[in-house]
């Protein structure tokens, strides 16, 4: 070995040998501050560690009885909303059977209706019993919160920002809305012969 090779391998050994020290100082460190808590303060500090533990436990079971009373209440949720369309549907076909010309002079007509009238009860029933009831609106004050206003009816006989009309029935699903009503609502009839 040369001079140079053997004066880079001292050097790298020394330098080991420092970063050896510090690791060793560090841990010294450590130990050293340990060593200068009293019982007191480590008695202490593990206290506060296990309320914070059983703190956090406890609101951890507390999130999880909310969510699964949630999960309870509400989940058939998504099938609910999806179900209303049968009400709708049922609605539009005893109308459609009643506006029929063809169907009026049927002697069968209202048996029809009877029947399909029947099955709407019942389904209404089950929706009771589930906590879905629909919302009513007509002549109650416009709330975004429970109705979209699809339109506006001119009309001096209401105060502005009532509901009228009621285009789609709304539900609730216990306090939680399923779908909004979907209405019309009253405005001022605008005078045209108006001086400006």
């Amino acid at each position: 070995m040369n001079k140079s090779e053997n004066k880079v391998e001292e050097e790298k050994s020394i330098s080991d040998g420092d970063s050896a020290k510090k690791n060793d100082n560090k841990k010294e460190e450590k130990n050293t501050s340990l060593k200068n808590e009293s019982p007191e303060e480590k008695l202490k500090e593990v206290q506060d560690k296990l309320l914070r533990s059983i703190a956090e436990m406890e609101n951890q079971r507390r999130r999880f009885e909310k969510e699964k009373k949630e999960a309870f209440e509400f989940g058939g949720f998504n099938f609910a909303a999806e179900s209303l369309s049968l009400i709708d549907n049922i609605d539009r076909a005893i109308i459609s059977f009643k506006n029929d010309e063809k169907l009026k002079g049927n002697k069968d007509l209202t048996k029809i209706i009877d029947g399909i009238e029947i099955v709407k009860k019942d389904l209404v029933s089950i929706f009771k019993k589930n906590g879905i009831e629909a919302i009513n609106c007509i002549n109650k004050k416009f709330d975004p919160n429970f109705h979209q206003a699809m339109l506006e009816v001119e009309n001096n006989t209401k105060e502005p920002g009532t509901v009228v009309q009621e285009i789609q029935k709304g539900y609730m699903m216990k306090e939680r809305l399923l779908r909004p009503s979907l209405v019309g609502v009253s405005k001022k009839i605008e005078e045209k012969g108006r001086k400006k």
